[in-house]
């Protein structure tokens, strides 16, 4: 696999990620709060998406995906602000109830593949692959390009990139509006909200809701992609979206909430294109939650460096001109 392959496959999962990203950046960046629903929520997306789309109905099964995941936020910020309950522990326990939820939408089963069962020609009984987002746009740039032999990463990458824009445009407007702004102002300061008569209440459990109803959206996007649910996917989740969150901020600070979007995203790329470097120099799978964890202490250690490197070359400058 040339490096053009190599790239073309980082930026794809990259693009699939990235509405983990933007769900982990309005949860810990916008609201301030720590919300450990994203875990579960990233698997419940993926199960309800596997057993929607077996059903039949591919598209609809990503909007299923995102249903759930709101409810998932739902359930955490009722806990959070009518049960006065920890957010993080909050956001452990929907987590928890979550694990026995998914286990019983894969019909008790650890994983799901994405086929169902067909009378073939013969009349016997065989297992088709379902129809998913993927593998019908493909089956579209194969007829309007004439070319069968389509890099299958590169269609994954276009039509992902196509929804992930128009996710991130909406993002961008939706947080200049009158609700947007109570959202981003609860996180900011909530007294001062509580004082304004505005139900921060009702903000807090809103944004909950939208990042985990993006964050259910990318394991939606991922289990069409991949083709199967997996029960145990969610775990180390929130590290990955993390990284890739703090990875875009220390490329483009902390400016603006569009930036912030913006940065999300990218740093979802980045990320994933640091993972397959990695795999190029065959790192160990079982090694990647650890290069994700150093990732993180890296990202969050490069502006305490780079405040450093400035005061170091501020005071030189200082003693030079005395």
């Amino acid at each position: 696999m040339n490096i053009l392959s190599l790239l073309i496959s980082a930026l794809s999962q990259g693009m699939i990620y990235a509405p983990m990203a933007l769900g982990v950046y309005i949860a810990f960046r916008i609201l301030n709060t720590p919300d450990l629903t994203i875990d579960g929520s990233f698997v419940a997306g993926m199960c309800v998406c596997a057993v929607v789309t077996i059903a039949g109905h591919p598209y609809l099964a990503l909007l299923c995906g995102m249903a759930v995941g709101a409810l998932a936020g739902l359930l955490t910020g009722l806990m959070q602000t009518q049960l006065r309950i920890n957010p993080i522990l909050s956001g452990i326990l929907t987590m928890t109830g979550l694990y026995t939820i998914n286990f019983m939408v894969l019909g008790g089963q650890s994983n799901l593949y994405l086929q169902r069962t067909a009378v073939n020609s013969a009349g016997a009984e065989t297992q088709v692959a379902s129809d998913t987002l993927y593998k019908t746009f493909r089956a579209f740039l194969v007829e309007l390009t004439g070319n069968k032999r389509l890099d299958n990463n590169l269609s994954v990458l276009i039509i992902t990139a196509v929804i992930v824009a128009v996710v991130a445009a909406v993002l961008a407007v939706f947080f200049h509006t009158r609700t947007g702004m109570a959202i981003r102002a609860t996180g900011d300061n909530e007294e001062m909200v509580r004082s304004s008569s505005i139900n921060a209440d009702r903000s807090r459990i809103f944004g909950i809701m939208l990042s985990n109803a993006l964050v259910a959206f990318s394991g939606a996007l991922l289990c069409e992609q991949q083709r199967y649910a997996d029960l145990n996917f969610g775990n180390g989740m929130l590290v990955v979206g993390l990284a890739s969150v703090i990875i875009g901020q220390v490329f483009f600070g902390k400016r603006s909430v569009t930036l912030g979007i913006i940065s999300a995203v990218v740093g979802s790329l980045i990320y994933r294109i640091i993972l397959q470097a990695a795999y190029k120099i065959d790192m160990p799978s079982y090694a990647v939650k650890l290069l994700s964890a150093v990732i993180v202490v890296i990202a969050l250690t490069l502006p305490l460096l780079k405040r450093l490197v400035t005061e170091r070359r501020a005071n030189r400058e200082e003693e030079t001109e005395a």
